[in-house]
């Protein structure tokens, strides 16, 4: 029997087994060595907060039951694969799974991970996927003043890529005082929303508030761009689009991991955007994002703490 955690009620989950099964043709037989949760969308799914409407679209790949529970629900997963194509066995992968200890996929859904990866921050490759996603929509120009508002795990990681850039001036913008350390850790300059510098012409918000939201339009120059990253689940926040918004020319425009960017859509499938990824993980800046480490057989209680932990990125999961 394999073994799964299972969101059962908003607020509480357990692990349930299933029937283990060998893998077909062009399948393959994972066993799990690290599984990742993020404090964004596996936390609105633990309280339940997935709006109706949209329970389809936000559906993880390896999806089981439907939102909002029960359900088993995840999208970062490394593992080894112990059998199914010659090619794969015995590799490291990156699969958009749930958290579960063994399973079965097609080939085709594992991305090896680089030997430079370590297989905890491999972990990160789905946030990291998001985040290059963000950066082709955002498309900074040499010398472009950019904010990043909200410094978790999204906002964190495309301050990560950005800080590689040309840029005149990059900014990780968050009230809470913790995040200067994370910053710090990747060479980048913190701001309390308070001190931020405006006149940016790129502001990418993802504080899934609507305060980041309103103050990210006022730090953005005439005629700048806000790109939104963040997920409100049921909220419904207020967009400030009085007072000098149409003036000066300002734009939102979101930005999604479920398709590729547009200005990359021609030339990069979903598979090559995840491994750039995990090639980009070989810098070990990004080990600053992993905050902490459970026991799956502690899964349980493990994310009813996040629920109420803020200062968590991304924490481990490990596996027997």
């Amino acid at each position: 029997m394999w073994s799964a955690y299972w969101t059962t009620a908003p607020g509480r989950g357990e692990l349930r087994t299933e029937p283990a099964r060998e893998p077909g043709p062009g399948e393959a037989l994972v066993r799990t060595l690290r599984s990742g949760i993020s404090r964004g969308t596996e936390l609105l799914v633990h309280r339940g907060e997935v709006p109706p409407q949209v329970a389809d679209t936000m559906r993880a790949p390896f999806q089981a039951g439907d939102l909002p529970g029960p359900v088993k629900y995840g999208y970062l997963s490394v593992g080894l694969v112990e059998a199914g194509p010659a090619d794969l066995v015995g590799r490291r992968v990156f699969c958009l799974y749930p958290h579960q200890d063994r399973y079965v996929v097609p080939a085709s859904a594992l991305t090896p991970v680089p030997d430079g990866v370590p297989t905890d921050r491999a972990v990160l490759a789905g946030t990291v996927e998001t985040a290059v996603n963000a950066v082709w929509d955002a498309a900074p120009r040499l010398g472009d003043r950019v904010a990043v508002v909200g410094a978790g795990m999204v906002g964190g990681t495309v301050a990560a890529l950005l800080r590689t850039f040309p840029l005149d001036r990059l900014q990780l913008v968050d009230p809470n005082p913790a995040r200067a350390e994370l910053a710090a850790a990747l060479g980048v300059t913190w701001r309390h929303p308070d001190d931020a510098a405006d006149g940016c012409d790129v502001v990418v918000h993802c504080s899934a508030t609507e305060e980041g939201l309103g103050r990210g339009l006022e730090l953005l120059g005439d005629e700048g761009e806000l790109i939104e990253l963040s997920w409100y689940g049921t909220r419904e926040p207020r967009v400030p689009l009085g007072a000098g918004f149409h003036a000066r020319r300002l734009t939102v425009r979101a930005s999604q991991v479920g398709a590729v960017a547009v200005a990359r859509r021609a030339r990069r499938t979903p598979a090559d955007r995840l491994a750039l990824a995990l090639r980009l993980l070989a810098d070990p800046a990004f080990d600053a994002f992993l905050t902490g480490r459970s026991a799956f057989a502690d899964l349980p209680a493990t994310m009813t703490a996040l629920a109420d932990d803020p200062a968590a990125l991304c924490h481990l999961v490990t596996y027997p």
